[in-house]
């Protein structure tokens, strides 16, 4: 079982300005509660004992609030990006003090519903050092950003999509502390550029998943999980 989870909560989040202008996102309300804690009590569902929250601007609100209401009977620390952005894998890889050989990563605005012991019992199984979790999206939810085939993903891009890309990042990966060695020269990077060169390596599984996913990096997301959480009673 992998019990640390590295949950991304330090992006600026533009996109939902002028709301964020003086919080940061996960302490956004979302059907009652800051967003964080909906996040928090999926975690716990799923077995999680150890979470090391990544924070940057308005962090120790997030750390404040957390400490405040650690009702969720896990350890949490804290990693803080410091005097500049660190990018989504620069952020992972300060956090890796904190962490053991394996351990999930989460962005902070998304909300999975997906069972996280079935992911990881997957990775268990093989032998790569890095999992993405991918959902067929067919440009539904976002733009779609991956070529998955025969349970194989065959190319990740963000920025450079096409039609055979009928995928998308789900949010929630899985990734051993070696996925890192070769940027520890580098203070600044994201996600995305470990996730590709794991791919390139052959060492990134790929698991689909069933589940659509729900962010609030928009205020159209935002509205949706708000309706998704409000309906199913994940909040109570």
């Amino acid at each position: 079982m992998i019990d640390t989870l590295i949950l991304l909560a330090g992006g600026l989040a533009t996109r939902l300005k002028p709301v964020t202008e003086t919080i940061p996102k996960s302490m956004i309300e979302v059907a009652g509660k800051p967003f964080i804690e909906h996040q928090l009590l999926l975690i716990k569902k799923n077995g999680i004992s150890n979470v090391i929250i990544c924070a940057g601007k308005f962090g120790d609100i997030i750390q404040k609030f957390t400490e405040r209401n650690n009702s969720f009977g896990f350890n949490i620390r804290y990693s803080y990006d410091g005097y500049r952005l660190l990018g989504t894998g620069g952020a992972v890889m300060k956090a890796l003090e904190f962490a053991g050989d394996d351990f999930f990563v989460m962005y902070g605005d998304s909300y999975l519903t997906e069972d996280f012991s079935e992911i990881g019992k997957f990775y268990r199984s093989q032998k790569e050092i890095g999992l993405m979790t991918v959902f067929r999206n067919e440009n539904n939810f976002d733009k779609s950003n991956i070529e998955f085939s025969d349970g194989k993903i065959i190319r990740y891009d963000k920025k450079s999509t096409d039609d055979k890309m009928k995928f998308i990042d789900y949010g929630l990966g899985i990734l051993n502390r070696s996925a890192f060695e070769e940027f520890k020269d580098q203070e600044v990077f994201d996600l995305e550029t470990v996730y590709q060169e794991l791919l390139v390596k052959k060492e990134l599984a790929g698991f689909e998943v069933k589940n659509r996913f729900y962010e609030i990096g928009s205020f159209k997301g935002l509205e949706e999980t708000r309706k998704f959480l409000s309906q199913s009673g994940e909040h109570n």
